[in-house]
């Protein structure tokens, strides 16, 4: 619609995680790289985190194209992590091209160990990668933390790559993943775009849709600070709202993109409301984090009453309290 106005030769903005459309910052390139060594040097479990829209699928598909042009690696990508343990494990096997359908569990973990053993010892490599990892139930971990105990004395055979939100962190964070959580090689985090990082990503992808060939700016320099300050450097928000920009700046028949219809478009599109369910657990936390301050001065004092009364630092405390009195 608006591509023949400004002379564009595709839409700079899709949602869709296009590759050809990866905008290198200093973040993004050492994770693909961390991802990418995990996988070649034999290091077991590496994770990836960030917040929703922060690229973290992208980033994949640039890892699956170089792991595509290697002879010698054989992955399982699961993209959809809501499963149960049973269905996780024939959702992998399923990937690597072995049979699950009718088979129980015992059998299912069979067949991928001796997948796994049978290339390690033809020097091949062989990878597991979740996305949305965060959804994965404790069970599911636990299993491929099992399946990461076939090994030599140097190297891992599988190769595991968790990718998803902070809550991932969490979850590797608990008492019942700690053996997982002692086993992770690398970790990196993928985090939002500061300013110039956002103003290089708008001007790239317009760059790559043809825009610099008319010499024309589609977004003046306050335009993608508005944008910033509304997406917050989440690129996929800014797809959103620039996306958006564009067709009403089209309707509104203007030659580039103003702040005025970015505010506009902000306005529309409710980048900035906050939900009841997001205050409700941001109060909910704030609630908790009372309690447990109460707590811990209620057993410390506890603690205080049960030493002796000549005690210097009991002395100190009472009387600091009564001058406060």
């Amino acid at each position: 619609m608006y591509k023949s106005f400004y002379n564009l030769k595709r839409n700079p903005f899709e949602l869709t995680p296009d590759p050809s459309f990866l905008f290198s910052t200093p973040r993004h390139n050492e994770a693909l790289a961390t991802l990418y060594h995990g996988v070649r040097s034999h290091r077991g479990f590496v994770v990836l985190t960030g917040e929703v829209g922060t690229g973290k699928t992208l980033l994949l598909r640039c890892l699956l194209q170089l792991l595509k042009q290697s002879n010698d690696i054989s992955y399982a990508y699961v993209f959809n992590s809501c499963l149960s343990s049973l269905e996780f494990l024939q959702y992998i096997a399923t990937d690597f091209g072995l049979p699950s359908s009718g088979k129980n569990k015992a059998e299912i973990l069979t067949n991928l160990s001796n997948y796994v053993i049978a290339r390690a010892s033809s020097k091949l490599t062989t990878v597991l990668i979740v996305d949305e990892a965060h959804h994965l139930p404790v069970e599911a971990l636990e299993e491929v933390r099992l399946l990461t105990n076939l090994e030599t004395t140097n190297d891992k055979l599988l190769q595991v790559l968790l990718v998803g939100q902070p809550e991932l962190d969490d979850k590797l964070d608990s008492v019942e993943l700690r053996q997982l959580k002692q086993r992770i090689a690398h970790r990196s985090q993928l985090v939002p775009l500061d300013m110039d990082e956002t103003r290089g990503y708008i001007e790239r992808r317009l760059q790559l849709a043809g825009a610099t060939s008319n010499g024309r700016v589609l977004f003046v320099p306050n335009a993608i600070a508005s944008v910033h300050r509304h997406s917050r450097g989440i690129p996929r928000l800014i797809n959103t709202i620039c996306e958006n920009a564009l067709i009403t700046a089209y309707a509104r028949q203007a030659q580039s993109v103003t702040p005025e219809i970015v505010e506009d478009v902000a306005a529309d599109l409710r980048v900035n409301v906050v939900s009841s369910r997001q205050l409700k657990n941001s109060a909910s936390r704030d609630e908790g984090d009372i309690r447990r301050a109460a707590r811990n001065l209620l057993e410390l004092y506890a603690y205080l009453s049960t030493l002796s009364p000549h005690d210097g630092e009991l002395k100190t405390l009472e009387t600091v309290t009564s001058q406060r009195a």
